[in-house]
């Protein structure tokens, strides 16, 4: 018996943000009326993964950055956070500057997504994205006092990015892949351990349930771990090929109401 489902959100949950359809809310309230728990687990932030849900209904508890920081929306209480000591994320600013790029500062904060510096580096259509909540300041400044959860660059040429992943030390992982939206490649870098599998032991352990019961769905390199850890893995027919190599489900990609099917598995 599945207690939980987990999910991803684009090309999982959603082609777009704006185009929810309406086939997966019906599914997703269908699950909460059988008593199956269900929450998100992205790499979005928490405005652009609360805000598009919100306007469907939506109101869960969510693992995003990846697994960096995991929140109720009901409640805007935190249950999961993990960030970077302030000496390691000083060293992480000086990897990307030793390669000419000023990064995106991931920051936990009411009211900032992300804090940048004079010339960020990362697409101007990605900054843009962030509105209000993309504020420019003293790197350095906000690395020694302000919690980090993560640095990134999307959208940029591949060479400066990989020069800053042969840079980076051990106490960080690099995740380094081609940006479909914005083009060029995108770098994140994350504090070692972090993962949505970790969030999701979180939520399990606050919830008691058990996590052999869990059903995940993805579609990403970024979901690996998620769907490799769960009883149940599904995956979309969009979804990479690392994805699908590890699905136990294969269903029919978000356009075609895919995800509903998760209601025949549980």
């Amino acid at each position: 018996m599945i207690e939980l489902v987990v999910t991803d959100l684009d090309g999982t949950f959603w082609d777009r943000a704006d185009d929810v359809p309406p086939a997966h809310v019906a599914a997703w309230h269908e699950l909460e009326r059988r008593g199956v728990h269900v929450i998100v687990a992205t790499g979005r932030r928490v405005t652009t993964t609360r805000d598009p849900l919100a306007r469907v209904g939506i109101v869960p508890h969510a693992i995003v950055l990846n697994g960096a920081l995991a929140i109720d929306f009901g409640t805007g209480s935190t249950f999961h956070r993990t960030k970077y000591d302030v000496e390691t994320a000083r060293r992480v600013l000086a990897a990307f500057r030793s390669a000419g790029l000023e990064p995106c500062v991931y920051v936990e904060d009411p009211d900032v997504d992300i804090y940048v510096g004079v010339s960020p580096s990362t697409h101007p259509a990605h900054l843009a994205s962030f509105g209000a909540r993309a504020v420019q300041a003293d790197l350095d400044a906000i690395v020694a006092t302000t919690p980090v959860l993560s640095f990134g660059i999307i959208g940029h040429p591949h060479g400066p990015l990989a020069e800053v992943v042969a840079r980076i030390g051990p106490d960080s992982e690099t995740h380094l892949l081609v940006e479909p939206q914005y083009g060029e490649t995108t770098l994140n870098v994350v504090p070692v351990g972090i993962s949505k599998w970790v969030g999701v032991l979180a939520y399990c352990a606050m919830a008691g349930l058990d996590p052999d019961r869990v059903l995940a769905a993805g579609d990403g390199p970024n979901d690996l771990e998620l769907l490799r850890a769960a009883r149940i893995a599904v995956v979309p027919t969009s979804g990479s090929p690392a994805a699908l190599a590890v699905a136990d489900h294969v269903m029919a990609p978000p356009s075609e109401g895919g995800w509903a099917e998760i209601l025949d598995l549980v």
